[in-house]
């Protein structure tokens, strides 16, 4: 019997086989992008590929649980983290269209207990991450809370209403911020009195049947199916990376490949959602002085090869996650993993390379929106080693607390990010850049040897001004520095202590890690945490990864 039953399985997994080949001619291709993660000893994620609302390819690759050698599949369920931001303001669209809620409501409105400045930021600014408001992950890292601490919405609720200060005045800039979507959340649970879990199984994943799919907003509640998140460790296997954390709204959300091409489908069918909830939930950000910046409400926006992409990543604990989305096409990929060492977006897009190769338009098709970029990249240039020397050198951007560098090397310009990673660029023209590898075109334009300015075809723009690094402290700095910093925002005290010619950052009595100096009165750890000083070095603000900026800290 058992050999009847071996022999049907085999029979059946042919013709699935067989059948994929005849739909899919790509199919040994798209094995290949994830060859890393076919293997039984490792963990990897699964694929999907949608086109005219149909899910043509649908596969696993990899382990979805270790301990037990469960496979991962299209049925299989993982954490999407980021990706899980449209269906938060899907809901709060939902609630603008009913009538509960209107996009311009105040913070305020809803948290009456927020400092002034809620007064001046509306539901609208925390969709499009123009609000402000500090990113609570970062908040709570820099209060002393590591990845594997537990805390509450609670804890949220008081760092967030603790802090006395914005990143930015509302709507000045983009700054993608998590606290806005957490707090998207709870203003779901507000209106509706029902919780974003309850509110987003009744109005979305029940109406597209969308069985596997919720806000998991309590971590001990059995998941059927559910992958594990892992990352890998020294030894060539892997820990498992999970979280006790019960946020949802900024993420939190828990789905599958399937139920990803239902809600991908609903773009196009709008029996459930109509064309203002797509037009609505599509509407990109304005900023104060006019321009609109590349993300609506959970959804980002770029142009890919001439075609415009539809997207959002997710990035969290063991789970990496890409949708991309081109709907001249009517054409979708989406790849969830379970493993840090990973990027599903590179693998998306191969995948869309694949498929979408004749249907991509030339340069002469396809006119940036930075028309000066776009006609000075019709000419190859060549520049001197003498002149791109001339704009070697150490830059600093002030809005992001964040530098870099230009560097030659074999004869090429680079731009060196703070960590250390290597980019490539090709000239265009005079002092005029692209950079290479970028899937959307990315420029560098340098004003002279002392500022230039990175831009991206849809006019969004960074300027860097150079600055002398200074790369050991003085006995005076090392005095000066030395002591015990308070933050009420952050309600902990910071140590910052000499040991011999350096300075070890230590946070509720645990070394952090070495502080080293940037230029005057300006140190950073990692160039992750960037601590600016007063005059008197009495007191100083902390910025971390553009997401937390200019948090006071005074001398005890």
């Amino acid at each position: 019997m058992k050999q009847i039953i071996t022999f049907t399985i085999i029979i059946i997994m042919s013709v699935f086989s067989l059948n994929a080949q005849e739909t899919i001619p790509q199919e040994i291709k798209i094995d290949t992008i994830f060859s890393k993660w076919n293997k039984n000893n490792t963990p990897g994620g699964s694929v999907g590929i949608i086109k005219d609302g149909k899910l043509i390819f649908s596969k696993g690759y990899g382990m979805a649980n270790l301990d037990y050698n469960i496979p991962n599949g299209p049925e299989t369920v993982f954490k999407i983290a980021s990706t899980s931001k449209q269906f938060t303001a899907a809901s709060i669209i939902i609630l603008a269209q009913q009538g509960k809620l209107s996009l311009q409501d105040k913070l305020s409105t809803y948290f009456p207990k927020f400092p002034s400045y809620a007064d001046k930021i509306t539901i609208q600014h925390l969709l499009n991450h123009t609000s402000g408001i500090r990113d609570y992950i970062i908040l709570a890292r820099l209060s002393g809370l590591g990845p594997n601490d537990y805390y509450t919405d609670k804890t949220v609720s008081k760092l967030l209403m603790s802090q006395q200060e914005l990143n930015f005045t509302p709507g000045e800039e983009f700054v993608y911020s998590n606290s806005g979507y957490w707090l998207l959340g709870q203003i779901v649970k507000k209106v509706s009195g029902e919780t974003l879990a309850a509110f987003a199984k009744k109005n979305i994943f029940d109406p597209l049947e969308m069985k596997n799919s919720r806000f998991h907003d309590n971590f001990i509640e059995v998941v059927k199916n559910r992958a594990t998140g892992y990352r890998p460790n020294r030894k060539g296997g892997f820990f498992e990376y999970m979280t006790t954390l019960n946020m949802v709204g900024d993420g939190g959300l828990i789905t599958t490949i399937n139920d990803l091409a239902k809600w991908d489908t609903s773009f196009y069918d709008t029996s459930v959602f109509d064309k203002d909830f797509w037009k609505q939930m599509l509407r990109l950000g304005t900023l104060n002085n006019g321009e609109k910046t590349a993300y609506a409400s959970g959804l980002a926006t770029r142009n890919y090869k001439g075609l415009e992409v539809i997207h959002h990543s997710g990035s969290f604990v063991g789970y990496r996650t890409q949708f991309i989305r081109f709907p001249e096409a009517k054409f979708s990929v989406i790849v969830l993993a379970n493993r840090t060492d990973t990027d599903p977006s590179r693998m998306a897009y191969k995948i869309a390379d694949l498929f979408l190769k004749n249907e991509y338009k030339t340069q002469k098709q396809y006119k940036p929106k930075n028309e000066a970029l776009g006609k000075s990249r019709k000419k190859e240039f060549s520049i001197s080693v003498k002149e791109l020397k001339a704009l070697e050198g150490n830059y600093w951007n002030n809005q992001n607390k964040s530098r870099s560098k230009l560097q030659v090397i074999d004869g090429v310009l680079n731009y060196v990010r703070s960590n250390g990673s290597k980019t490539k660029m090709r000239p265009i023209a005079k002092n005029k850049f692209q950079i290479i590898g970028s899937r959307t075109p990315v420029y560098l334009e340098a004003k002279n040897s002392k500022e230039f300015t990175i831009m991206t075809s849809n006019s969004t723009s960074v300027t860097f001004t150079s600055f002398e690094p200074i790369t050991t402290y003085s006995t005076k700095d090392l005095e000066s520095y030395s002591g015990e910093y308070y933050s009420a925002e952050l309600d902990v005290i910071y140590t910052l202590k000499r040991s011999k010619n350096k300075l070890i950052l230590m946070v509720k009595g645990e070394p952090i890690g070495e502080v080293k100096p940037i230029m005057k009165d300006v140190i950073s750890i990692r160039s992750r945490q960037t601590f600016e000083f007063n005059k008197n070095r009495s007191e100083f603000r902390l910025s971390m990864l553009g997401r937390v900026k200019n948090i006071k800290f005074v001398k005890r």
